[in-house]
């Protein structure tokens, strides 16, 4: 699911679990399992990136129409409980985008410390709500932090992708590339972090985080009862088969 490799003094994570790098239950416990691995050992930056064309096409939607109700009130808590980790990593961690981040792809990407997009290798956002499903909490808070005031709305609630360029003037990404310069700008950005002393780092990194960790927390019991309601009804279940009938159907165009 996952391949890390050592490449000058940094750990690269590259996700490797299908051709879109679906998130599921067991992709979100193997995540959890490395940062929090990684957290506790010595200071080292990380860059995550993934096999193929998709950084990550978000959450396995076939795999929660198989699963239905039953499911979902697995995989949101595995979610919450990746995301958390991750957003809260007292290390340096790079993300370096090397195709389509969708939804929780766009969330996962943005958890980073530092965010590069190769252009013209795909488009980065968080159509949930055009699916018809809310935000859990932690991807909400993680979005919240990320985006500049002025745009927050616009890219939560309008549901669009957008291409690397769009994705730096929104606040998505900070730096664009071209794919062949990826990796290679992802370890200078991992470097230059990784130069900074680990505690000052680390204690800055949290200071600034907290309060979107504390958002997250407070809010898991209702909010997280509330989205695993809403997601594992019927209703969400027929409005999640429609948006992945339109997906395909679009693709065999």
């Amino acid at each position: 699911m996952i391949e890390v490799n050592e490449l000058q003094d940094v750990s690269v994570l590259q996700l490797r679990h299908g051709r879109a790098n679906a998130l599921d239950v067991e992709l979100c416990r193997e995540l959890l399992e490395f940062f929090e691995k990684a957290g506790r050992g010595p200071a080292r930056s990380v860059i995550m990136t993934s096999e193929g064309s998709i950084f990550s096409a978000g959450v396995d939607l076939l795999r929660v129409l198989t699963g239905e109700s039953a499911y979902v009130r697995r995989l949101l808590p595995a979610l919450h409980e990746m995301c958390e980790t991750v957003f809260s990593f007292p290390h340096p961690l790079v993300a370096a985008i090397n195709g389509h981040a969708l939804a929780g792809g766009c969330i996962m990407a943005c958890m980073a410390d530092y965010r590069i997009m190769a252009k013209g290798s795909g488009r980065i956002g968080v159509p949930e709500l055009s699916v018809g499903v809310p935000f859990p909490p932690a991807p909400l808070e993680i979005m919240r932090f990320v985006l500049p005031s002025q745009h927050l709305s616009k890219i939560m609630i309008g549901g669009a992708s957008y291409e690397a360029g769009e994705a730096r003037e929104f606040g998505l990404v900070d730096e664009v590339v071209t794919p062949e310069e990826l990796l290679e700008q992802a370890l200078g950005a991992a470097h230059r972090l990784g130069a900074i002393h680990p505690a000052t780092f680390s204690l800055t990194k949290s200071q600034l985080r907290a309060p979107a960790l504390e958002r997250m927390r407070a809010g898991l019991a209702e909010v997280q009862q509330l989205a695993e309601e809403i997601w594992a009804t019927p209703e969400a279940m027929q409005r999640i088969r429609a948006h992945v009938d339109r997906t395909i159907g679009a693709r065999k165009k």
